[in-house]
């Protein structure tokens, strides 16, 4: 679903449609939302005072604690009769954030995650196997629908049952898969596993998101089952999957939907816009939703964007891929790092595989790091399956050398064998914290 007059549209219309969506949603916000309403008028900010796209500065910021300081439908713009669907995060760290859609807001998401499939590669008649999870989370109901406005036979299988998921792939022959990256990874493996080629099955293009990944995540993915790798990005408070898709074309940047959002990069610190190609946290307002419109949302995700057109033709603007979160980043003896850099070294070492923990112990009023990794199989059965054999050791000071020199830091390693870092069927949980009497590496 290739939307010329959307994704190729130029500069000066695209702010025309832009400011006129702005002044509905600010309108739309300031009259049925009193969190909004109060937030304006305290600025002493009017509807009628945006008069151009740079007033979109002067515009008060929500945050995810706003969300759940108005827990459940605080901040919904449409009376309950006209909710149609839920969706809700995990609330893993206190109550669950909630959103609410109305019947228009689910055609346009379908529309948009549909766009995406296409920009990825996917074709009306293609085959998709949905492996995000269902529910409550917005990623399998949010592909789902895409893949079946798109035109696509749409496979619902989920996450999980990592066996039955390569059944259906080999005889179901889909062209395109979706999931996390690290779970896509782990069926990959499992087919290896059962001595089957992930690289001899139907699979043309992935489409992956929901956690950080990194470049060489990508050329593993792609090496692996020999496909395209693509990077979608979204997330529930500003609607699902679907507000960013990286093209099959170029892979380099994602497309942002921006006929139903605006985005910015601004400083976290100073709450100041930085400039186009530097790193910042990444700000969405919506310009097209009833039923939960958001205003200069922080999503705390660190990015960068991009104005210069694509190969592919699209004008739309790019967003980098998502480097990390701000609650994610370690500090490590003073230094910030993204768990996605330590991904970067450690996938471009040879005798391990992709998956990796990072443990924050707390030992008293201190807290520091260790990294685990897990050794290949071809390389432990070459040192006879013995954990401390040289060639082994060797790798083990090399990832910590190569990992000072390129994130600046330093943590003990720990090595383990094939298998023993545990999988995921959802997110892949990358740091695990621990006081020191529950620590066991």
């Amino acid at each position: 679903m290739f939307s010329p007059e959307m994704e190729c549209m130029e500069a000066e219309e695209k702010d025309r449609l832009q400011l006129i969506r702005l002044q509905q949603t600010a309108w739309r916000v300031y009259e049925n939302v009193p969190f909004y309403k109060e937030k304006f008028n305290q600025a002493s900010i009017s509807p009628n005072s945006i008069t151009s796209l740079e007033y979109l500065k002067k515009l008060p910021f929500t945050t995810k604690q706003d969300l759940r300081n108005h827990y459940p439908f605080g901040l919904f713009a449409s009376k309950k009769e006209e909710i149609v669907r839920v969706h809700a995060s995990s609330g893993t760290s206190g109550k669950p954030t909630v959103v609410g859609y109305t019947s228009s807001d689910i055609k346009n998401w379908s529309e948009m995650v549909a766009r995406s499939i296409a920009i990825a590669g996917g074709e009306p008649g293609h085959i998709l196997h949905n492996a995000y999870g269902y529910g409550l989370f917005t990623g399998g109901l949010g592909l789902h629908y895409g893949s079946e406005k798109l035109g696509m036979m749409t496979v619902p299988v989920s996450g999980g049952n990592t066996e039955r998921q390569i059944l259906l792939i080999e005889d179901f022959e889909p062209q395109v898969i979706c999931g996390t990256p690290s779970y896509v990874l782990t069926i990959a493996e499992k087919m290896e596993q059962m001595g089957k080629n992930p690289r001899a099955t139907s699979l043309k293009y992935g489409i992956f998101g929901a956690e950080p990944w990194s470049e060489e995540m990508r050329a593993t993915l792609e090496e692996k089952l020999n496909i395209k790798a693509m990077d979608i990005y979204g997330l529930s408070e500003v609607m699902g999957p679907g507000v960013a898709m990286e093209c099959h074309e170029a892979q380099d940047g994602l497309h942002i939907m921006d006929d139903h959002f605006i985005a910015e990069i601004i400083n976290p610190d100073t709450l100041q816009p930085v400039p186009d190609g530097e790193y910042g946290e990444l700000v969405f307002t919506s310009l097209t939703k009833e039923a939960f419109p958001i205003i200069r949302y922080r999503t705390g995700d660190i990015a960068s964007l991009r104005r210069e057109p694509c190969r592919c033709g699209r004008t739309s603007i790019r967003m980098s891929r998502v480097k990390g979160r701000i609650d994610d980043m370690l500090i490590i003896r003073g230094v910030n790092v993204f768990p996605s850099e330590i991904e970067n070294v450690l996938l471009q070492t040879e005798g391990i595989v992709p998956h990796y923990q990072v443990h924050l112990i707390t030992d008293g009023l201190r807290e520091k790091a260790e990294l685990s990794v897990e050794v290949s199989e071809p390389l432990f059965l070459q040192c006879g399956q013995d954990m401390s054999h040289p060639d082994i050791s060797f790798l083990k000071e090399k990832i910590g050398r190569t990992i000072k020199d390129s994130c600046l830091i330093s943590m003990p390693v720990h090595m383990h064998p094939p298998l023993s870092i545990p999988r995921s069927e959802g997110k892949a949980i990358r740091v695990v914290r621990h006081k020191r009497a529950e620590m066991g590496v």
